[in-house]
């Protein structure tokens, strides 16, 4: 064989070699090649991950799942690599480290990348009972200095509210275990199941998991969206809409109106303010979200309008009812997001047709 022939063979098998061992190194959620997540209640980005992994640009995951939605929009590596949410050199000051609102995150860890589970809204929950396994699986058989299980106190709505440390309640912790000793065995890792017992709790909660790993001072923090003894809220957005949305809809009144006010506490505008921003979009459609702030008293109820140019393009929304009049769009507060701190905010969120254009926006309330 030729000198050049010879030469051309080399570099074709260097740069097959070189290809194979990229793909190796990039594959997104190979377990083996990182570290770990708490995979039941899964963690919001494992849950994620393991929902829409195979899938990740079907459009219909904007109505299906619309906190998942938004975190693949904010940065999909926070899922390709939900095995990487952790901070080095905390040094067991866990508080310290990580600031209030920033737990799920573990305080904006990676440059950022996982922002988006901080992120306020109605995350899929998992339905479990008063007593549970937290399932944590360790892909580099790195073994705990020590595992902490928290639930949040009675009380708090992570639908509605952001995570703090004062929330948190510790259960349980499991001591020092070598990877050697976890649960289960397998060839791409190590799972230990954490026994964990609560007494009469009911509906949404939050799982806080903290992961000491042994081989270095590497502190890994999980969100587990759970809910106590029931199925998911309707609040979410049914898993059988449509995978896009459809040009021509228009906004459907809610079935059910909103209850009136009682007369001695009328809607007072000027109570709240109300803000519209576009989150996402996409050919023929996007995701909108209206963020609901009291102003200097609580609130217990709140209404706002979103005044269009034109036909209203809203076709579905969470946390709020809808109803439709002409070009107005009235969004109601459900159950659970009524009522709101002085200062504080809730939101709501929708998908519209076609191009997004800003309506008008007023908020009235009842204090």
């Amino acid at each position: 064989m030729s000198s050049p022939a010879r030469n051309k063979l080399l570099i074709s098998a260097f740069a097959a070699a070189l290809l194979a061992a990229l793909a190796v190194l990039i594959a997104p959620g190979n377990p083996a090649a990182a570290h770990g997540n708490v995979i039941g209640p899964a963690s919001r980005n494992y849950g994620c991950y393991e929902r829409w992994g195979s899938k990740f640009q079907d459009p219909a995951m904007a109505t299906e799942d619309p906190m998942c939605w938004q975190a693949w929009q904010a940065n999909p590596n926070a899922m390709w690599n939900w095995n990487g949410l952790f901070r080095e050199n905390v040094a067991g000051q866990h508080e310290t480290a990580i600031p209030d609102g920033q737990l799920c995150s573990a305080g904006h860890t990676e440059n950022g990348r996982y922002n988006a589970m901080d992120t306020v809204g109605d995350w899929k929950a998992t339905s479990i009972g008063n007593s549970f396994t937290v399932q944590l699986f360790d892909g580099a058989r790195h073994g705990a200095d020590y595992i902490r299980v928290y639930v949040t106190k009675p009380g708090y709505n992570p639908v509605t509210t952001p995570l703090k440390w004062s929330d948190l309640q510790l259960i349980t912790t499991v001591p020092n275990t070598p990877a050697a000793n976890w649960t289960h065995q397998q060839s791409n890792g190590v799972q230990i199941d954490i026994p964990v017992s609560v007494s009469g709790r009911s509906g949404r909660a939050m799982v806080y998991t903290i992961w000491q790993a042994s081989h270095l001072d590497q502190s890994y923090y999980f969100c587990s969206d759970v809910n106590f003894g029931g199925s998911q809220p309707s609040a979410s957005p049914s898993a059988s809409a449509s995978a896009s949305p459809s040009a021509s809809a228009s906004v459907s009144p809610s079935v059910s109106p909103s209850v009136s006010p009682s007369v001695s506490t009328p809607p007072v505008t000027g109570a709240c303010s109300a803000s519209y921003g576009v989150t996402s979009q996409w050919s023929g459609g996007f995701q909108g979200e209206v963020k609901v702030t009291a102003g200097s008293a609580a609130i217990k109820s709140w209404t706002v309008t979103l005044a269009f140019g034109g036909t209203p393009p809203i076709q579905q929304a969470w946390n709020a009812t809808l109803t439709t009049s002409g070009n107005a769009v009235n969004a109601t507060n459900v159950s659970y997001n009524g009522s709101v701190a002085a200062g504080a905010s809730t939101s709501f969120g929708f998908l519209g047709s076609g191009t997004p254009s800003a309506p008008t926006v007023s908020c009235s309330a009842t204090t």
